[in-house]
C-alpha cells in the first residue's frame, strides 16, 4: 500500500513539475513577446522623432528658399528654383541626414481657385461677380457640361456655396438651388450653415451638391487640388479682411486656366500652358515669364485676341504649401505646412498658417 501511495505521489509530483515548467515556458514566451513589442515600439518612436526633425528641417529650408526668391524678384512662376524638383533635391543634399530619405514639394496656393473669394468680405453679403462666373466655368469644365441633377449644375453649386459663405442666413436662398441652415438642419445628422469664410477645404464636402460633384469628377483628392481657402489680405489701417481671389497665371494648372476662359476659348487653355512650359533643346525655358506682365498669355499660339478678366489674374504669390516627406526604416512621415510670406516690419518673413503631420 505504501508503495502504491509512493508511486501515486511521484505521479502527482511529475504532473505538478510539468505544469510548472509549462507555466514558466508560457510566461517566458509572453515576456519575450512583450519585450519585443516594447523594443519595436521604442524603435518606431525613435524613428518618428528623427523623421519629425527631418521633415521640420525640410520645411524650414524651403521657407528660407522662398524668402530668397522674394528678395530676387516679385514674379513667381514654375520656372523658378522653388518649383524645380532637382533644385530642391540639391538643396536637401546639403542637410546632413546620415539615415533615411527626405523629399520636399512646394505648391503655390494662389495657383488654385480661392473658395472664399466667391463672396465680398468683410461684409460677406454679395457675390464677387467675376469669381462667380469663373466658378460656373470651372464646374462646367470638370463635369464636361454633363449635369446629372439640379443640385450639381454649375449655378446650383455656386449658389449653395455662396449661401454657405455669406453672413445673411436669414435672407432668402441664392437662386432656386441654394441652401441655408433650414436645409442642413433637415439632414441626418443635422448641422448648421457656416455663414462665414471656410477654414479648411474639406469643409466644402458639407455644402449642398458638392459630394455629388466629387463623385462625377473622380474623387475629392482629384478635385480639391485645384481649390484653396488661403489668400486672405488684411488692410493695415482698418484691420478689415478680404479675399481678392486673383490666380497666379504663371503657376495655375490646366483646369484652373480653363476656368479663366470663356467657353468658346477653352481650347486655348492648353496653348497657354504649353507656352509657359516650352523649352529649348538644352533644357531652358524659351519664354521667360519673369520679364512679362500678366497678359503674357496673349503671346501663346492663337491667343492674341484673347482677354482674361484682369481682376482674376496675377503673376505673384505669397501663399505656399510645403509638403515634406521623410522615410526611415519603413516608417514614413509627411509634414504639410502652409506659409505666408509677409513684410510687416520692413523685413521679409514666413508666417506659418497651418502645420499638420501624419
Amino acid at each position: 500500500m505504501n508503495e502504491q501511495n509512493q508511486k501515486k505521489n511521484q505521479g502527482i509530483a511529475l504532473i505538478i513539475t510539468i505544469a510548472v515548467i509549462t507555466l514558466l515556458i508560457s510566461t517566458t514566451m509572453e515576456l519575450n513577446r512583450r519585450a519585443g513589442d516594447a523594443a519595436e515600439f521604442t524603435g518606431v518612436t525613435r524613428d518618428r522623432l528623427k523623421l519629425s526633425h527631418m521633415t521640420s528641417s525640410g520645411v524650414q529650408m524651403v521657407m528660407a528658399l522662398l524668402l530668397k526668391d522674394k528678395k530676387d524678384g516679385e514674379v513667381d512662376s514654375l520656372q523658378e528654383d522653388w518649383a524645380d524638383k532637382e533644385s530642391i533635391a540639391d538643396l536637401l543634399s546639403d542637410i546632413p541626414f546620415p539615415e533615411g530619405a527626405l523629399t520636399v514639394e512646394i505648391q503655390d496656393e494662389l495657383s488654385k481657385i480661392q473658395v472664399n473669394a466667391l463672396v465680398k468680405f468683410p461684409d460677406g453679403k454679395d457675390f464677387n461677380q467675376d469669381q462667380m462666373n469663373m466658378w460656373e466655368r470651372f464646374v462646367g469644365y470638370i463635369t464636361s457640361g454633363q449635369v446629372e441633377d439640379d443640385d450639381t449644375s454649375a449655378s446650383a453649386i455656386v449658389n449653395s456655396l455662396k449661401d454657405w459663405l455669406d453672413s445673411g442666413d436669414d435672407d432668402a436662398i441664392s437662386g432656386v438651388n441654394g441652401a441655408e441652415s433650414d436645409y442642413y438642419n433637415g439632414l441626418e445628422p443635422p448641422y448648421a450653415c457656416k455663414n462665414g469664410p471656410i477654414d479648411h477645404v474639406d469643409e466644402l464636402l458639407q455644402v449642398k451638391g458638392v459630394s455629388k460633384l466629387v463623385e462625377s469628377f473622380g474623387g475629392w483628392e482629384m478635385l480639391s487640388q485645384y481649390l484653396t481657402v488661403y489668400g486672405m489680405e488684411t488692410e493695415a489701417t482698418t484691420n478689415k479682411f478680404n479675399f481678392p481671389g486673383k490666380i497666379n497665371i504663371n503657376t495655375a494648372e490646366l483646369p484652373v486656366i480653363a476656368a479663366l476662359l470663356q467657353v468658346n476659348d477653352l481650347p486655348l487653355a492648353q496653348e497657354i500652358v504649353g507656352y509657359r512650359e516650352e523649352m529649348t533643346a538644352d533644357g531652358k525655358y524659351l519664354n521667360d515669364l519673369s520679364l512679362s506682365g500678366a497678359d503674357w498669355y496673349k503671346k501663346a499660339p492663337g491667343c492674341s485676341a484673347l482677354t482674361i478678366e484682369p481682376n482674376l489674374i496675377t503673376t505673384k504669390s505669397n501663399f505656399f504649401r510645403i509638403i515634406a516627406t521623410g522615410e526611415l526604416n519603413n516608417v514614413k512621415m509627411v509634414t504639410v505646412a502652409v506659409v505666408e510670406r509677409e513684410n510687416k516690419t520692413g523685413k521679409n518673413a514666413c508666417r506659418v498658417l497651418s502645420w499638420q503631420t501624419e
